[in-house]
């Protein structure tokens, strides 16, 4: 059932919302400054092609230690991330989430839209897992 959701999901919009999230990491990595955000992006984008069957966890719950990501310069580097992408990227997953639950079928990739969208505003020290 998931490769058949996630193929669904691909087909039918994951592919864009992906993309945006790559686009994203690619504008990080030229500026040069925000090489650390450009990881989350591309880690985060590809969770966002095919999100079934994954979740997004945080790494200091998954490896129970502290690191750059999880700690004070997390939170500054999430916040940064906030105010200049987060937000857009957000934006594009709840119009992405609207879209989804005008049909009945759709839901399940609405809710999926919603939680990339959460995802989206603090990034930063996330991890993605499978789940069983």
């Amino acid at each position: 059932m998931r490769t058949i959701g996630n193929i669904l999901w691909f087909l039918l919009g994951g592919v864009f919302m992906g993309l945006l999230w790559w686009l994203a990491g690619l504008i990080c990595i030229l500026t040069i400054i925000c090489i650390p955000w450009a990881k989350s992006c591309f880690i985060i984008g590809t969770f966002t092609f095919f999100p079934f069957g994954k979740e997004a966890v945080k790494r200091n719950e998954l490896t129970f230690k502290e690191d750059i990501g999880t700690g004070f310069l997390g939170m500054i580097g999430n916040v940064v991330w906030f105010i200049f992408a987060g937000i857009w990227l957000a934006l594009g997953h709840l119009a992405s989430a609207l879209a989804c639950f005008v049909t009945i079928i759709g839901i399940p990739f609405g809710i999926q839209h919603i939680k990339l969208a959460v995802i989206s505003l603090a990034p930063i020290g996330q991890t993605i897992v499978k789940k069983y």
